[in-house]
């Protein structure tokens, strides 16, 4: 395959980050985030190696969908749930799918469409705490929870969560305020409960209930972007994903020469410059900075001149023996996607998340 965007999935590192979050929290169940392809590292590879989990999460139907005709019969819960009768159909049709519900549109729904008596349906009902993104207002919650109970079709002890919107900043205020909200209005009722995703595990362990949510630490990324205690926690997760490419030419420059698209870099001195078979056609992100750092023979090498479809342009003139078919690391286990994250101005999420399909994905344990 003619490919030089290689994204290498450890398989092990997924199996053995999960391990890490068990024995940080042995007492609570999991619920796998895998949604948007597990971040960019395949649907179907990972949740087959994780397949043990409690649960798997997902954003949308067709993803659980997908999980299902691959064989995957792990319960999976769909953060998004319903909006049309025809898809409430599809939860009632697998008992093992879970609706999240976060809009009162969706319990009206409910409550006019004639459910079959031998059908149940399991949901996770979620509480706005202050991200208002989606949830049940919380000042509405009562009501919503006891017209849900009223529901004969309801399996009831379902889970209620919520999410926490800032649990990656320093400032722990807006994260303590949300925890609050969620424990005031929810300290009378006896069902599970979840409020941590991967920041909240590693930052606010205290507020944990009966399930929590890793997501970006399940691939070895810290969701954080400045130093702290997390990094102590971190260290011993492995990043799952290495995104690889090759040298295909190298070449020299001479002082003030331009490099790249919009000449926006000129070399100062004499240079000797690595074009690497990498763009944002295969998911490298655009606006890298001059000086963004890729890896060759184990040594940072930094990007020069705009990043283009299908190559990038990197100073390799204090590498030896650099040579066309050198492996190059755009991100990876010595060079974490979180740094790189940084100088693109963006979130590890995203970078993981964006690949293309013409990114040869290559497979292990």
């Amino acid at each position: 395959m003619n490919s030089t965007a290689i994204s290498i999935i450890n398989l092990n590192a997924v199996k053995h980050n999960l391990s890490l979050i068990r024995a940080r929290m042995p007492r609570q169940k999991i619920l796998a985030m895998v949604k948007s392809n597990a971040y960019g590292h395949g649907l179907i590879h990972v949740a087959k190696a994780i397949e043990d989990v409690d649960a798997l999460g997902v954003a949308t139907i067709d993803e659980a969908l997908q999980l299902r005709n691959a064989g995957i019969n792990t319960d999976i819960v769909v953060m998004r749930g319903f909006v049309t009768r025809e898809e409430i159909a599809v939860f009632l049709d697998d008992n093992r799918l879970i609706a999240g519900i976060h809009d009162e549109k969706q319990i009206l729904l409910l409550e006019k469409n004639k459910i079959p008596h031998d059908k149940k349906l399991r949901i996770w009902m979620k509480i706005d705490t202050g991200m208002h993104r989606l949830g049940i207002p919380s000042e509405s919650f009562q009501e919503i929870y006891n017209r849900l109970n009223a529901l004969p079709f309801i399996v009831k002890n379902f889970v209620i969560c919520t999410h926490l919107a800032d649990a990656d900043n320093a400032d722990k205020t807006f994260t303590q305020n949300q925890i609050a909200c969620f424990e005031k209005i929810t300290k009378e009722i006896n069902n599970p409960k979840s409020i941590l995703n991967s920041a909240g595990i590693l930052a606010h362990a205290s507020a944990c209930h009966e399930w929590i949510r890793p997501g970006l630490m399940l691939y070895g990324v810290s969701p954080f972007n400045y130093p702290g205690p997390h990094d102590e926690l971190m260290k011993n997760f492995i990043p799952a994903m290495t995104f690889e490419s090759k040298l295909i030419a190298i070449k020299t420059v001479n002082a003030g020469e331009k490099i790249g698209y919009s000449c926006t870099f000129t070399a100062e001195r004499a240079m000797t410059i690595g074009i690497v078979g990498m763009g944002y056609g295969d998911s490298y992100p655009r606006h890298a900075q001059n000086g963004t750092p890729v890896l060759i023979r184990g040594e940072r090498c930094p990007i020069v001149g705009r990043v283009s479809m299908d190559m990038i342009t990197v100073d390799v003139s204090h590498l030896k023996n650099v040579a066309v078919d050198d492996t190059v690391t755009l991100w990876g286990r010595d060079l974490l996607v979180a740094e790189i994250a940084q100088y693109v101005n963006t979130v590890p999420h995203e970078l993981l998340c964006h690949l293309t399909g013409r990114v040869q994905r290559v497979y292990l344990g």
